[in-house]
């Protein structure tokens, strides 16, 4: 059985990403593909900046998200990103999460879901940079929900029901490269 992972990409207080992630799992689970679906949420791990330097008294705590974050990760066959766009491309902090990895990624692939004024479209072809450099086989068609029509208020989370067809079509892709790729591991 394929282990796909929802990643959640934001930390930001008030973010709409997790009423995104959560549309995502129930929307994949309900297709019965015999395939485990998790919500990983980046806000969970308390990653420090790469390379930065730390007090004595936080390197411990750091070690072990670093750690839990890296083998989370690579638990993974696959992965939907769920990735909001700031400023034309990802949040700096699920670029610096992505930064800790490289191995756990290799030779999986994903697909994305995002949020923003266009969808998310930018984080996107932000991330298939980042993620061809890490070798993950990114798929091509993306879910992507604007904050001027699939939230009220740009907070309330209320996806218009075409977004279903290309929901649809990017877990089919990631399905099928995840399984293609697995024999390559």
């Amino acid at each position: 059985m394929l282990k796909i992972g929802i990643v959640l990409g934001s930390v930001r207080q008030g973010r709409n990403g997790e009423a995104v992630a959560k549309w995502t799992y129930d929307f994949a689970t309900k297709r019965n593909d015999d395939v485990e679906y998790e919500i990983v949420d980046l806000a969970d791990y308390k990653l420090p900046f790469l390379g930065a330097a730390l007090p004595e008294a936080q390197q411990a705590e750091a070690e072990t998200a670093i750690k839990a974050w890296s083998e989370k990760i690579a638990s993974f066959d696959g992965y939907i990103f769920i990735a909001p766009e700031y400023n034309h491309a990802v949040g700096g902090a699920f670029k610096n999460a992505l930064d800790y990895l490289n191995p756990e990624l290799n030779n999986k692939a994903a697909g994305f879901v995002g949020y923003g004024s266009l969808g998310g479209t930018r984080a996107h072809e932000n991330l298939r940079l980042i993620l061809g450099e890490l070798q993950v086989a990114d798929v091509r068609t993306a879910v992507t929900f604007s904050l001027m029509t699939d939230f009220e208020n740009m907070s309330e989370f209320k996806p218009a029901d075409y977004h279903a067809d290309n929901a649809n079509q990017m877990l089919d892709q990631v399905i099928a490269w995840s399984g293609a790729l697995k024999t390559v591991r």
